[in-house]
């Protein structure tokens, strides 16, 4: 039976941000890659929780088991998922991603700036929204065509349904899980570009307190690995 692999994308993306590691994959696996609540297709989709999202994720998920891998939020959101399926998930590949702030108050400040932007955004065009969140120092230096093609990808979102996602599925909102990676008993891949600096040390604490857990850094790659080598993402995925 050929296995299945669940991808969760970052915010402001779409299921189809994944297509390019798909391709990689071929035939390997049978790859599932929804859009999350307030994102793509499911932009209207209410509530945007985080219980929600879950429930979403275990009705698309086997239950004989299976790879799940996400991006950024949707490294945290599978971080989630992985604790809350155990026995389900065989593999857990994170990219560009972080268990959350582990502050208190350090954790409001960014609840409180996130709302603040969420705000901004519905004042704004998803076209002048995408531009804006493209020049993020993390992701500012992907290359052209990469970045062509992530930009085209944020305009399949809204920004009503991009608010209503940073709100609830953003940094500041989830609790952190610092304190539960040890509880993870499957395999664990920490993924993260070369240049993305800050990923690479949060990566490294992470995996300490993680049996079966290993940094792996794409070479040349920024904060977005997938998008910028999608044919070694599927490498890692695939076990290789």
């Amino acid at each position: 039976m050929t296995p299945t692999a669940l991808l969760l994308h970052g915010f402001t993306h779409t299921g189809a941000s994944w297509d390019p590691v798909v391709a990689a994959l071929g035939e390997r696996y049978r790859v599932l890659a929804p859009d999350i609540r307030g994102h793509g297709a499911a932009t209207d989709v209410v509530p945007v929780t985080l219980e929600g999202v879950l429930a979403d994720v275990e009705v698309l998920a086997p239950h004989e088991g299976f790879v799940l891998a996400g991006y950024s939020m949707g490294g945290r959101i599978a971080l989630h998922a992985a604790l809350a399926m155990t026995g389900r998930v065989r593999r857990l590949v994170l990219i560009g991603a972080s268990p959350g702030i582990a502050d208190a108050t350090e954790r409001e400040q960014r609840r409180l700036a996130d709302e603040r932007l969420a705000d901004e955004l519905e004042r704004a065009t998803i076209e002048q929204f995408a531009r804006r969140w493209a020049q993020l120092p993390v992701l500012a230096d992907m290359p052209p065509e990469v970045a062509e093609r992530v930009h085209a990808d944020r305009l399949r979102n809204t920004p009503s349904g991009l608010a209503r996602a940073l709100r609830s599925l953003g940094t500041g909102a989830l609790p952190p899980l610092w304190d539960r990676l040890g509880e993870l008993a499957m395999p664990v891949t920490l993924v993260v570009g070369e240049r993305d600096e800050k990923f690479r040390a949060i990566a490294r604490e992470m995996a300490a307190p993680i049996a079966s857990g290993e940094v792996v850094a794409v070479a040349g790659a920024g904060h977005a690995a997938h998008l910028e080598a999608p044919e070694e993402i599927a490498r890692i995925l695939v076990g290789d």
